[in-house]
């Protein structure tokens, strides 16, 4: 998979960056940088002239690859979902058996993440810590109406309905594919959140994953 994911690119909606960070190697270091800083201090507390100090460029150099933290923010978290969107097709690709599919879709956006050396700028552990903590952030804002249909969050939403269309596949009569999906793609983040911090409030832990977990949840939801 590695060998076939070194020939894509990472698509992430050109509505959200002034520049491709991708075209230059300060667009990449801005992007580097920006996740172990974010992972340091918190997305609250994360500003470019303080990322700027940590690539040692102008502030106003970030600048003319994002217009606000906010859209480096959506920028980080697109290009993860697709990464993942990217996992789960081909982990997928050609599996006969819809219950098996499924359960390999399940298991790509609920587990714990390895590092992908494939894209040496980008630190998908530390990424998705980020996603887990801040991912909410992206959206939950006064302008989401209007990013969303400027197609922000379209990486995000393809991801969810595959793994909605494989539910259809086992049970096309039952009624809530896409919530199912959301749920377990958002929940799958809640449950590493509380396995790392809120551990009397979940049963995931070093022998029970999240995937364990929605795998028994969706069965018992979709074939009753």
């Amino acid at each position: 998979m590695k060998s076939l994911l070194s020939n894509l690119k990472i698509s992430v909606p050109d509505k959200i960056y002034i520049k491709d960070p991708e075209t230059s190697k300060l667009g990449k270091r801005i992007i580097e940088h920006s996740i172990l800083l974010i992972d340091e201090i918190g997305f609250d507390s994360f500003t470019f002239k303080k990322l700027g100090v940590k690539i040692g460029s102008n502030e106003s150099s970030i600048y003319r690859y994002f217009e606000s933290k906010h859209k480096l923010l959506l920028y980080l978290t697109s290009w993860y979902w697709a990464w993942i969107e990217y996992q789960m097709v081909f982990a997928t690709f050609n599996m006969p058996d819809a219950k098996q599919q499924l359960f390999k879709a399940i298991d790509v956006v609920t587990k714990t993440i390895e590092e992908d050396l494939t894209f040496s700028h980008i630190n998908e552990i530390v990424l998705n810590r980020i996603i887990i903590n801040e991912y909410s952030k992206s959206y939950l804002t006064k302008e989401v109406d209007s990013e969303n249909k400027e197609g922000y969050f379209v990486v995000y939403k393809r991801m969810i309905k595959r793994l909605r269309d494989m539910i259809i596949n086992i049970n096309s009569k039952y009624k809530f594919p896409s919530s199912l999906a959301s749920t377990i793609v958002e929940g799958a983040l809640h449950q590493h959140f509380l396995k790392s911090h809120f551990t009397s409030i979940t049963d995931c832990n070093d022998d029970v994953t999240p995937a364990d977990f929605f795998k028994e949840l969706t069965m018992n939801t979709i074939t009753k």
